[in-house]
């Protein structure tokens, strides 16, 4: 039973932080996970250091988790947070920037020594004077010196107790925001089925973390944001942007009636995609991890030659690595899906950090005219629906398909409803049927323009395929001017029909015009809307287009474009996006508002520049 007075609050921001070796992201996950449960909006934001083994206690070598949990929708991990958790002095240092005036700094003790202070790069023993923290309400706690009192009996060894300490911190948080310690045990029990001596011990450290806080009195109150009863009836679960692409693609799989194949090579942030599709062989997905990126997207393209629904997945570098067996893709003119999940660059760059980079890479990275579909998911749980899309896309018009998620949305998590896949359409790939007479591999149906699919094996459906340039019929190797100008044209007005098959563009905001429109697209979204909602709220006209399906734009594009006053495109990028609208509509003026530091966009920032521009500075 609580000593506290319990006070409702609508929503609050959590920031875990320490080491990477202090498992932040499993306690925030656990946190965000059980905040889920019980109702509440979440959206989660994993920051990895960008260095593998960087040394320990330096801030380059800092994990965080951030989540931010609410009543109803939440659409952004929040800019600021209302508590940090910092498990050394390199955690309070990488932080303290994001902390907000009234915000709790939950501090182990511990590790604030001289040692650890230096490490971190402080120039005075003083972490919190030096920081400008003082106003802050600053709990000192010797975490890991109670892990250790906590565990002593449990016949741990002493390096498995004090990585215990993370587990304290978070019985700590629980009972400071109220929550249930139950769903945290289960999962206890079901992680550590074949080792029970850790299950014991962990629900022990998590509740003697949760009565510490409870006896010391660590705040004058205990907080509870009470979960909306305003969401749409159904089964909901938490769900991160790689797990929900992998699913996505699986959905379309399914309603194609094709068999998955993923060749991939692992690359930060998109290996888990690969991950996840491995895990499913009871569904019938068939993965290959190759030796390179060349060699992935290379078996996907032969898997697909043979019949299956095709699928390699990437980051930004891997993406370049790629272009030439796309390219070979798009002129085979067979079912493809790269997922390019970005990160900053260029090169190696930031592995672990976002950005929206590889938009101009995507539209136009490969020689010759090789024009292919490009969508982009824009939150975790619709990544999901997108990777289904990209599926459907792709099956039904014969010609690859580039899905842009990103690190924000990749590693990001949300609660998530789950479909019933009667609500999803049919898939119909236009696979020519056995027994089909005078069959020509590159004849085509007037609607899609696509060519059929000959599966090889098929008794009277033999054709060879290969990298020179196809006859317009026969689908035999080519070097006839004209015919390569039809070649060209015929697959540049394949990937322009799709936009009869794809959604108008929608509006957030005033229909019908008014004084300023924010566009952005992909990962974006949640910044975006709220900071749109939030000046809406004071009265002013903003409004938001938001887009998804990149190349063919909708076909409303121009139109809604051309009702604002005035329009500005905001991207993690230096203007990528705005600079291809621009190629497609004569005398369009665009604003731009570009970020490129491997962080998402704060919705301060944005409110801030959109009032700018409504006063015309």
């Amino acid at each position: 039973m609580s000593k506290h007075k319990c006070v409702e609050i609508e929503d609050v921001v959590i920031r875990f932080s320490g080491d990477s070796g202090d498992g932040m992201q499993l306690t925030g996950t656990l946190f965000a996970d059980t905040a889920s449960l019980v109702g509440n909006g979440v959206s989660t934001f994993p920051d990895y250091p960008a260095e593998i083994r960087a040394p320990q206690g330096t801030v380059a070598g800092v994990s965080g988790f951030q989540l931010h949990f609410g009543s109803g929708e939440v659409k952004t991990p929040g800019d600021y947070c209302d508590m940090l958790i910092a498990m050394n002095p390199a955690a309070l240092k990488a932080n303290a920037k994001w902390v907000k005036p009234v915000a709790t700094i939950i501090i182990d003790s511990d590790t604030f020594d001289e040692k650890g202070i230096q490490r971190a790069g402080f120039k005075t023993p003083d972490p919190i004077k030096e920081l400008g923290l003082e106003t802050r309400n600053i709990l000192l706690s010797p975490i890991t010196t109670l892990t250790k009192e906590s565990l002593k009996d449990s016949g741990l060894d002493a390096k498995s107790i004090v990585r215990s300490k993370n587990m304290f911190a978070l019985g700590m948080c629980y009972y400071i925001f109220n929550q249930p310690l139950n769903f945290t045990e289960e999962y206890f029990e079901k992680k550590f089925k074949k080792k029970p001596e850790f299950i014991d011990t962990n629900k022990k450290v998590l509740i003697d973390g949760y009565n510490y806080a409870s006896n010391i009195h660590a705040v004058s109150n205990i907080y509870k944001v009470v979960p909306s009863e305003q969401k749409e009836k159904g089964t909901y679960r938490t769900i991160s942007g790689n797990q929900a692409t992998a699913w996505g693609l699986i959905a379309a799989a399914e309603k194609a009636n094709l068999p998955l194949f993923c060749g991939s090579y692992p690359i930060t942030p998109a290996t888990a995609i690969l991950e996840e599709l491995a895990a499913r062989k009871d569904l019938g997905v068939k993965t290959l991890q190759a030796e390179d990126e060349i060699a992935g997207i290379c078996t996907a393209i032969g898997a697909s030659f043979a019949g299956n629904f095709a699928v390699t997945t990437t980051s930004g570098p891997g993406l370049s690595l790629k272009s030439e067996a796309i390219g070979l893709a798009t002129m085979t003119e067979l079912p493809l899906v790269i997922v390019d999940v970005q990160r900053g660059g260029p090169s190696t760059g930031l592995p672990t950090k976002t950005e929206q980079a590889d938009l101009n890479q995507a539209l136009y990275g490969r020689n010759g005219e090789a024009p292919v579909i490009i969508i982009a998911a824009s939150t975790p749980s619709n990544c999901f629906h997108y990777a289904f899309w990209a599926g459907k896309l792709t099956l039904e018009h014969m010609t690859p398909v580039i899905l842009l998620t990103d690190g924000f949305t990749a590693n990001g998590s949300q609660p998530w409803r789950i479909p019933s896949m009667k609500d999803y359409p049919e898939i119909k790939a236009p696979i020519v049927p056995e027994g089909t007479i005078g069959y020509q591999p590159y004849e085509r149906d007037e609607v899609r323009l696509a060519r059929r699919w000959a599966i090889p094996g098929t008794k009277g459906l033999e054709h060879r395929i290969g990298g020179l340039e196809k006859d317009f019929i026969t689908g035999g190797a080519s070097t006839d001017p004209e015919n390569h100008q039809r070649m060209v044209d015929i697959r540049a007005a394949k990937v322009a029909k799709v936009k009869d098959f794809i959604s108008e563009q929608e509006v957030i905001g005033d229909q019908y015009g008014g004084d300023l429109l924010v566009v952005g697209w992909g990962g974006t979204y949640g910044h975006l809307v709220s900071a749109v909602n939030k000046v809406r709220a004071e009265g002013k006209s903003v409004s938001l287009a938001h887009f998804n399906f990149i190349s063919p734009l909708p076909k409303n594009t121009e139109e809604i474009l051309r009702k604002y006053k005035k329009v500005v495109v905001c991207e993690l990028n230096m203007g990528q996006f705005a600079g291809y609208l621009k190629t497609k509509f004569d005398n369009l003026h665009l604003l731009q508002y570009n970020k490129v530091q491997g962080l998402p966009f704060t919705v301060t920032e944005l409110v801030d520049n959109f009032n700018q521009i409504l006063e015309g500075k």
